[in-house]
């Protein structure tokens, strides 16, 4: 805790806006299915068409920032890289054949990644990203019997391996740079489509009956996230979140929205997909305005607004950079949800004794008040002089009113608002 009062606040939340991955998932991604000219396989399966394969092995090798000595990077680059080595895609090894020589970073505007490299026959761009946008920016798609045009239902295979609960992302590749300034220039499209991946993250063991805690303690937990809608949908009815259609929403249509239509549709949604970090200040004001508590969580640099706008932020100890940890009041050591709601319930437990102490407290000065008040009226001597006076409040106030600011949670605690 940063800030001592946010101990009190915590008790009170009544939203808890949090990110899926790593929060309420595991954050250890796996890359499960591989998704290329239509058919799905398990992994990088030998039975792909061998110029697919080696295609996608090469994408999910060298499209990446991974650390391949300590393995350490972004998880779901981490999950690629491993997936490429167990089907013999090293990525030393192709580093030293294909060196790097230029990049577009992945960027939350872009929405995909695409590095630029150097071989034998010439520059080669290897892309990851979105579905929606690597589908987007392909003029055609790589099948066994070779380049053909696109099929306008490609990104049909990519929402059902999202209703599966799979993370997806689009794979794509171009081969035919004549030379690097023309390449720079045409880096951002052109590309040649290869397939989906799907990748799994597994829930964190204890969020359901987290969740289930939140909702029975009049607490509405909503899941922020940038995977596709549908998986987003998916997990959170694994996770038991409310989340038909009319109960979500993605980046673009929130940006669509005025401040007025969004306040009154806040209270109605609890999965928000493909959500850039500064729409959350957007759903945590329009939440604060319906006269709610908000708690938000956030890792990143860009979250540190909405942490310091939300009533409580609660920054990731772990996996959350130095200024979101500042930004917030609340810092969780373990990155998971169940934390909060044990932080919530500890709250409510802090803020009822403190009740339960001032009311102890102003019943027994009141008696003396009164019998100081009243005696003189009927005549009486006084009735407490000021060693009296001390010794109650030391011993009848003092010891008791300790005992019952240590008392432990009410049964109910968490089955109120």
């Amino acid at each position: 805790m940063r800030r001592l009062p946010a101990v009190e606040s915590l008790g009170s939340v009544s939203y808890i806006c949090a990110d899926k991955t790593g929060t309420l998932t595991e954050n250890r991604m796996t890359l499960a299915v591989v998704c290329a000219s239509g058919v799905t396989y398990e992994g990088l399966s030998a039975e792909m068409p061998a110029a697919i394969r080696q295609r996608v092995g090469e994408v999910l090798a060298l499209c990446n920032d991974v650390d391949i000595e300590e393995m350490r990077g972004d998880p779901t680059e981490v999950a690629l890289v491993v997936a490429a080595q167990g089907a013999g895609f090293f990525k030393g090894e192709l580093e030293r054949a294909m060196p790097r020589v230029d990049e577009l970073p992945f960027e939350a505007e872009r929405r995909c990644m695409v590095t630029l490299h150097r071989s034998a026959e010439g520059l080669r761009a290897f892309v990851k990203g979105a579905p929606e946008r690597i589908v987007d920016g392909c003029v055609d798609r790589l099948t066994e019997h070779g380049r053909e045009a696109m099929d306008e239902g490609v990104l049909r295979e990519a929402d059902e391996l999202a209703s599966r609960g799979y993370r997806v992302l689009g794979l794509a590749c171009r081969l035919d740079f004549p030379d690097h300034d023309e390449a720079r220039a045409q880096l951002d499209g052109g590309w040649t489509f290869l397939g989906f991946v799907g990748l799994i993250d597994p829930p964190r063991p204890g969020v359901v009956d987290a969740i289930h805690q939140c909702k029975s303690a009049g607490i509405s937990p909503v899941m922020i996230t940038g995977d596709h809608p549908v998986t987003a949908v998916a997990i959170a009815s694994q996770l038991g979140i409310p989340c038909d259609a009319e109960q979500s929403l993605t980046g673009a249509e929130l940006a669509r929205l005025s401040e007025e239509e969004l306040e009154k549709q806040v209270e109605h949604i609890h999965v928000y997909a493909r959500v850039d970090p500064e729409q959350k200040i957007r759903i945590v004001k329009a939440l604060q305005a319906k006269g709610h508590f908000v708690a938000m969580t956030g890792d990143g640099v860009n979250d540190a607004p909405a942490l310091k706008a939300a009533t409580i932020g609660v920054a990731m100890g772990q996996r959350g950079t130095e200024v979101a940890r500042e930004a917030a009041e609340v810092v969780l050591l373990d990155d998971s949800f169940e934390t909060i709601v044990a932080a919530v319930r500890e709250g409510r437990r802090i803020y009822d004794d403190i009740r339960k102490f001032i009311r102890y407290t102003m019943t027994s000065n009141s008696g003396e008040i009164w019998v100081l008040v009243l005696a003189p009226l009927f005549g009486l001597p006084l009735p407490l002089l000021p060693l009296h006076i001390l010794w109650i409040n030391l011993v009848t106030d003092g010891l008791p009113g300790l005992a019952l600011s240590a008392e432990p949670a009410e049964r109910g605690v968490m089955q109120r608002k």
